[in-house]
């Protein structure tokens, strides 16, 4: 096994030496070697989490490696902060037609991403249905809603997901905003969902519970995802709705916003299968984490690009 000094190691982490060396003492890290007063420690040995900015959050052994890379990232993304209005619109601007193009194509919609950022526009695609169009503006729209809501602390609520609801099925004016009244069955699926009289209790204890919650973002994101995405709460934008969802979860605990690929709806799609079936939260777990890791790692080599 090749060790690395705590020199290497700071290097390699982006943090002070002092930091490795308090870690190592602490035995934070795993697999160190101790010479004297000097520590040498696995090259391949993971950065630990920093439990400084968890706040007390229950995080399994089993993400503690893939949240730490993640985390590794951020910090290198935090360093760069505050990013400039020009910077911070250009990549919110490229994500948004991206988000948009993909959360929608999911769920049927045909509009490509080229065409998607023409709509968002203003621009009418020819032989293409309204219904696209409108749908691509109110995705569009609710996500501005929910970055207003990050920058103005408001925490989630039923009201703010009927508010970002209605944004979604602009196209549907009868349903908007309101739960379910009628029994649905999520096609292909293993699971389904309740009743609708159930709908506004389980409802608000899937609220209540989020705010009692100490897990890890990516694992709270995750499981509110899925339980939200089970309960189907309304009769239809339920994947728009809970994608946005997941996004101000995310955004509001410091992380950027992910984009789940058209590409990737099949992976997806299992996520809840594993979890309905097999109760396995771990696939939307890492997954969450693992696109949250790109778009960091997106944003940060973005940051280092000398013609950003």
């Amino acid at each position: 096994m090749d060790y690395l000094t705590v020199k290497q190691i700071a290097a390699r982490w982006d943090i002070s030496d002092r930091r490795v060396r308090f870690l190592c003492a602490q035995g934070k890290i795993d697999g160190v070697i101790r010479l004297g007063r000097a520590y040498r420690i696995p090259a391949q040995t993971p950065k630990p989490m920093d439990g400084r900015r968890l706040r007390g959050a229950d995080t399994p052994k089993q993400y503690a490696a893939l949240f730490s890379s993640v985390d590794a990232i951020k910090e290198k993304l935090d360093c760069r902060r505050p990013l400039t209005q020009g910077e911070l619109k250009r990549l919110q601007d490229e994500f948004l037609v991206e988000f948009t193009y993909n959360s929608n194509a999911i769920e049927g919609n045909t509009l490509t991403l080229r065409e998607t950022a023409l709509a968002l526009e203003g621009v009418t695609i020819d032989q293409k249905p309204l219904g696209d169009h409108l749908e691509a503006v109110g995705h569009r729209d609710a996500f501005i809603y929910v970055t207003r809501l990050v920058s103005d602390k408001v925490p989630l609520s039923q009201r703010v997901i009927c508010t970002l609801h209605s944004l979604v099925l602009i196209s549907r004016p009868e349903d908007k905003g309101v739960y379910r009244r009628i029994p649905v069955k999520i096609m292909g699926a293993f699971h389904e969902p309740p009743q609708p009289y159930l709908v506004p209790v389980q409802m608000e204890q899937l609220v209540a519970d989020l705010a009692q919650d100490k897990k890890h973002i990516f694992e709270k994101a995750a499981l509110f995802h899925l339980h939200f995405e089970g309960i189907h709460p309304f009769i239809d934008g339920n994947g728009r709705t809970g994608r946005l969802l997941l996004n101000l979860m995310l955004m509001q605990a410091g992380y950027p916003p992910i984009n789940v690929k058209f590409t990737d709806r099949k992976r997806y799609y299992a996520c809840f299968d594993r979890y309905y079936r097999d109760g396995d939260a771990a696939p939307m777990v890492e997954m969450v984490a693992t696109y949250t890791k790109e778009r960091l790692a997106q944003m940060l080599q973005f940051l280092q690009s000398p013609n950003s």
